[in-house]
């Protein structure tokens, strides 16, 4: 347990583990110090200026006097001490603080009406908390074009206000380096390097410099326009599927908490959106874990390269064909659970239904920007003969188009989803968590592998959790009475991936067996609840919130196994024969590629 020091702010006596900075100490004592640069999930840089505060000191006149010391001290980076005493707010305080923020107000666009981020802008929220409404500087906005070139992500340099935060989560959080400062002074740039657009960056389309991002500087390429006029075009057939953490972050934006399951209350607002069919992108997952769990049991059994990486996560398999192509044969075969559930809705759907695929449009509402670039990332995602996908919302951009057809949600009853494509099991629904894809693979392989109608316990504790990187050995008994040990390693958030990496090519040069049979890999922190495409202000206690709801409707659900799930089952027995066979390597698998850092 972390030694506890007691300070005082503003007159209040506060107690707080050694280490803690000022900023945090004052929000435990609930005080708002204002900040724009600061961010829980990063190192703080120190770079607004807002955070500033002062600290009391003895009167040199009279020692047993305290006085505001001259300096100002930036709460963010600056560590509590025993004994402290500081002032957050006063006259001076409150008057540099206003400077500051007209200073940055004068070097950015005045459009917030037409602003991605209108509504929710903290720089936007700071200048109203201080009742800015005139700016007393020259205006001078860089004129940069937007940089639209990638599929995922737009940059508004002109609206980065140089807090730092996206170049620190490329950079430190993501191992990716796409972004960097470019230039100094007034016309320092956010860019990458060189100059390059974006698209030809080492940018693998995360978003969590979106996410990061406290202004409107960086945002998804959004298909909103697109998927209102696809549902009022009367020769479209509008299909939609939802992936499984959006159920639990959608109530955001309409005021319900983090983790609040509204799943009911989404499948009856698509319906009243205009959605023709409503499925779910869970039963995608429990098609994933068939395809991917036997793959994995012929990999185990000596055909493919060890250990097996998942492939559900395009922004991992991007990052993989740029920084790791010696490990692309280790990357599953099996498409994502969009994907799949796509091929599936252009294929199997339409011919049960009759229609002509060529009219049916298919929607994924996803926690993920990566998705944009998924959908079209090779040949195998037109398996259908078309797209599989021909379009993809963020949970974010579906909040907003439900707000702009005026629903509600919370406010509709829940509709169940529609069969065929929708029911799910709950291994389909973990897949939104760190270790859930894992865990729901474990599931099945172990019954599989065993023979046994279910595991000894459903829930895989040992890879569950916030640390970057966990690893366990799972004892599956065989049906010959034989043991395997399969060990296994769960990651999430990019920065973890390079060191396991490591450790395997040094296995590898050494001739040894790999140290693990089995890893999966999430790019986003917490996995898909922290997706680049979630509700802004997620941290730490969002990811947790949000995974304890995809583990209660995991616990919920009758059916808790990929493949006792009897749509799963109906799909075999009458359209794919088994996993592997021909046709699901055609519809459900795809292949990679090396792919530059820096493309021409």
């Amino acid at each position: 347990m972390a030694n506890m020091i007691q300070l005082e702010i503003n007159g209040k006596k506060v107690e707080v583990p050694q280490g803690t900075s000022l900023l945090n100490a004052a929000r435990a004592a609930s005080i708002s110090i204002p900040n724009l640069c600061y961010h829980p999930d990063l190192k703080p840089g120190a770079a607004c200026g807002l955070c500033i505060c002062r600290q009391l000191v003895p009167d040199r006149r009279d020692p047993t006097k305290f006085v505001a010391s001259p300096k100002m001290l930036r709460a963010c980076c600056t560590e509590a001490t025993n004994g402290m005493k500081i002032i957050t707010h006063d006259a001076d305080l409150s008057s540099v603080r206003r400077t500051v923020l007209e200073l940055i107000l004068a070097n950015h666009p005045n459009d917030c009406l037409q602003c991605r981020r209108n509504g929710e802008c903290e720089l936007q929220s700071m200048a109203h908390a201080f009742s800015i409404t005139e700016c007393p500087f020259p205006r001078e906005v860089l004129d940069v074009p937007p940089d639209t070139s990638s599929c995922s992500v737009v940059l508004d340099p002109r609206k980065c206000i140089k807090c730092g935060r996206c170049i620190d989560v490329c950079q430190h959080m993501q191992d990716v380096w796409a972004l960097e400062f470019i230039g100094r002074g007034e016309k320092t740039l956010m860019q990458p390097a060189a100059g390059a657009k974006l698209a030809q960056s080492p940018c693998v389309r995360c978003g969590q410099c979106i996410a990061h991002c406290p202004v409107g500087a960086i945002y998804e390429s959004s298909d909103i326009r697109r998927v209102y006029d696809a549902l009022h075009d009367p020769e479209k057939y509008c299909v939609v599927q939802i992936a499984p953490s959006v159920r639990v972050a959608l109530g955001e934006p309409f005021g319900l908490p983090p983790g609040a399951i509204v799943t009911g209350q989404m499948y009856a607002a698509l319906r009243a959106m205009g959605y023709k069919k409503v499925f779910d992108t869970n039963f995608g997952a429990d098609a994933t874990i068939m395809e991917e769990g036997y793959e994995f049991i012929e990999r185990l059994n000596g055909k493919g390269a060890m250990p097996q990486f998942t492939s559900c996560c395009p922004g991992w398999v991007d990052w993989c064909e740029k920084y790791a192509p010696d490990f692309l044969d280790n990357l599953s075969t099996t498409k994502s659970p969009m994907q799949i559930e796509s091929a599936l809705i252009k294929t199997y759907f339409a011919e049960k239904e009759g229609i002509d695929p060529k009219k049916i449009f298919v929607v994924a509402i996803m926690p993920c920007t990566a998705k944009k670039w998924e959908i079209a990332r090779s040949k195998e995602m037109s398996a259908s003969g078309q797209q599989d996908t021909d379009a993809v919302l963020t949970t974010r951009e579906l909040g907003r188009m439900i707000k702009m057809l005026g629903i509600n949600p919370s406010g509709l009853a829940p509709e169940p989803v529609d069969s065929l494509l929708g029911n799910y099991t709950g291994a389909g629904t973990i897949f939104g968590f760190t270790g859930g894809v894992m865990e729901a693979a474990l599931r099945t392989a172990y019954c599989v592998v065993s023979g046994e109608t279910k595991p000894p316990t459903f829930e895989f504790e040992s890879i569950r959790g916030m640390e970057g990187v966990k690893e366990a050995t799972v004892t599956i008994p065989k049906k010959d009475g034989t043991k395997a040990d399969v060990r296994i390693c769960v990651i999430h958030q990019l920065s973890n991936v390079a060191p396991v990496l490591e450790q395997l090519r040094a296995d590898r040069a050494a001739g040894l067996k790999p140290r693990y049979d089995f890893v999966e890999v999430m790019a986003c922190r917490g996995g898909c609840i922290g997706g680049g495409g979630q509700p802004y202000g997620t941290i730490d206690e969002v990811r947790e919130a949000r995974t304890k709801g995809l583990m209660t409707d995991d616990e919920r659900c009758t059916v808790r196994l990929s493949h006792e799930n009897p749509e799963i089952k109906a799909l075999y027995s009458e359209y794919l024969e088994a996993p592997l066979c021909e046709k699901s390597h055609h519809l459900l698998h795809t292949g990679y590629q090396q792919r530059p850092t820096y493309a021409n």
